[in-house]
């Protein structure tokens, strides 16, 4: 995604993943984010790429990214106290749902101004933009001709055509060399897991097709496909059954309530049905036993 003029002055060789994310909390159902370390002329770079899952487009994307950006300044200068300048951070988003990006990738473009208002501000208005990589926009062909290591390439496509994918399992017979080069690299296995994690938890496929292409692919593919199906099957039978507890004693905590007569706002009863904290619950069954009102269960 960058130009040449770019990408040979980073050092690849010591480009490394960073801990943490500066995702706002509300947000990280929909934009998953990772940072990385890679210099640039022998100085201090980042790159930072953010995935966005979601149906529409963010059109506030490039505020967005901004700000992030600011957050990876800020804990680098809480790092590096005596720092006088600002390392270069460079981001990208990578958007994969079926609809073609049309927001804006420039903060200038965000701003209420018509165009020769922000033509004659330009030099006192913020500039950023964001690098885009449009997956909707990106056919099969163009993917299988990016220089990529088949799990970055198969990340991608996965990104492009597992979600809600009825014929996943069609569509990865074409690419069956990919996923049989991945098995084979070094670590190969637990990249696999990872995309078959993936392909289980967003697409729609019958088990048994999904089945009979891993096991074309040898038994180690297999096997490991029998096992993530089973660990995300008894996973998701023991999150219905926490979520269903935690429906019950919401239900009981209005019970007690109702039966002693204490009306119930539309606000605390959103605050407890949608709590799912099921201790907290607890306590507020035994609190509801004694309250003169439903707001002292939060006091």
């Amino acid at each position: 995604m960058l130009p040449d003029a770019l990408t040979s002055r980073l050092d690849l060789d010591r480009l490394k993943a960073l801990s943490g994310s500066f995702v706002d909390a509300t947000l990280r159902w929909r934009h998953s984010d990772l940072l990385f370390t890679a210099p640039v002329d022998c100085r201090d770079a980042f790159v930072y790429v953010l995935v966005e899952h979601q149906s529409g487009e963010d059109p506030l994307m490039a505020f967005r990214m901004l700000r992030y950006i600011m957050r990876i300044w800020d804990r680098y200068l809480s790092e590096q106290p005596n720092a006088t300048r600002l390392p270069a951070v460079i981001p990208l988003v990578v958007h994969h749902n079926h609809r073609a990006w049309s927001c804006p990738t420039d903060v200038l473009d965000l701003l209420d101004l018509d165009r020769a208002t922000a033509d004659a501000a330009r030099q006192y208005l913020p500039r950023f933009r964001f690098l885009l990589d449009d997956l909707a926009r990106v056919d099969e062909q163009a993917l299988r001709a990016r220089p990529l290591t088949p799990q970055a390439r198969m990340t991608l496509l996965l990104l492009k055509i597992a979600a809600g994918n009825p014929r996943i399992a069609d569509e990865l017979r074409k690419w069956i060399d990919d996923l049989r080069e991945i098995l084979h690299n070094s670590g190969g296995i637990e990249d696999f897991v990872a995309l078959l994690t993936y392909i289980e938890s967003v697409g729609e496929a019958p088990t048994g097709e999904l089945h009979d292409l891993f096991a074309q692919l040898g038994p180690e593919a297999e096997e490991a496909y029998v096992t993530t199906a089973e660990v995300l099957r008894s996973e998701g039978r023991t999150e219905g059954r926490t979520e269903g507890a935690v429906a019950a004693k919401a239900e009981s905590v209005l019970t007690v309530l109702g039966a002693r007569g204490i009306t119930v706002s539309e606000a605390a009863r959103a605050r407890i049905t949608q709590c799912t904290d099921l201790a907290q619950l607890e306590t507020w069954v035994r609190q509801a036993v004694t309250v003169t009102s439903a707001d002292d269960l939060f006091a």
